[in-house]
């Protein structure tokens, strides 16, 4: 008769109580931090914004695929036990390559996008915008047509909204001049729904929303990228096990005081500091951190 393998306890609450970390080519990727701390509000959240790089959505596959590697590889110096690419552009050409490299599980932000934009369509009409890459991938597409092979899937590449955005630009006659010459081939098509494929965008819902028409659903996968860590964590018994209000910490590789301020206004909450650190540097060097 075989013995049942016996579980360690210390080893389950370390992993518990090890943190989240979250990556993403600048401040869009706040989004995702905003909906990971309301969903799970007691977990400690490690978050580094490629600053010096940004923007991701010009750059190569094999380009974009170093970056995400070496971002991860500086997420796991803290012991992170989830890494969530909060980058559309980086889930969309680098979230295999990181599942393979590394041994935490890797998540993105295409296919919890793909799959609440398909739960709110009525009209199976759903529109994707997104960065030059991320629409070139057409990983929303694939992504949609699997869940669903009947889906009408439109889309249209925006590279304006990002550096609008990462200036702090989200209103005024200049961006909306812009919204509406992204997204008028969108309304002809007569979708219901568009999935917002760039954590940046959710800054520009507001313009977005006007141009496209209040019929149509916007889709923020930052939610349900939220609620998939959520489960995953669940079914693995990997939720903090300590009920206090969890730590959130910050690092970019430029210009830190400038993502602070838009970080504030982002997160409607004070940041106390923000740490840069060089590309490639090890974590470890860095572990004190900044707290909020």
């Amino acid at each position: 008769m075989g013995s049942r393998a016996k579980t360690n306890p210390s080893l389950s609450i370390a992993q518990s109580s090890a943190p989240i970390g979250i990556f993403d080519s600048g401040i869009g990727g706040l989004t995702v931090l905003k909906a990971v701390r309301e969903q799970l509000p007691c977990e400690d959240l490690i978050y580094f914004g490629d600053t010096a790089r940004v923007p991701y959505g010009t750059k190569s596959k094999e380009t974009i695929t170093r970056f995400s590697i070496e971002n991860t590889r500086f997420l796991q110096g803290f012991g992170v036990k989830l890494v969530i690419v909060a980058c559309n552009t980086a889930s969309s050409l680098s979230l295999e390559a990181l599942k393979r490299c590394f041994p935490m599980p890797v998540i993105g932000v295409i296919e919890p996008g793909a799959k609440e934009a398909i739960r709110v369509s009525r009209n199976r009409r759903i529109g994707v915008i997104g960065t030059k890459s991320t629409i070139g991938s057409g990983a929303y597409e694939h992504s949609l047509r699997q869940l669903k092979p009947d889906i009408r899937a439109y889309s249209e590449a925006c590279p304006l909204f990002v550096p609008f955005v990462e200036e702090g630009w989200t209103k005024g006659p200049i961006i909306r001049k812009v919204a509406k010459v992204y997204l008028d081939p969108l309304r002809h098509f007569g979708i219901d729904t568009l999935i917002l494929g760039c954590t940046h965008y959710p800054l520009l819902k507001d313009v977005i929303q006007e141009t496209i028409g209040r019929a149509v659903r916007l889709v923020n996968s930052a939610e349900e990228t939220a609620r998939c860590a959520r489960h995953l964590l669940k079914c693995a018994a990997h939720l903090n096990r300590f009920r206090r209000k969890g730590s959130m910490r910050f690092y970019v590789s430029d210009e830190p005081e400038h993502f602070r301020a838009l970080g504030e206004r982002f997160l409607g909450t004070s940041i106390q500091s923000v740490a840069k650190v060089p590309n490639g540097s090890s974590a470890a060097v860095y572990s004190r951190g900044s707290h909020v």
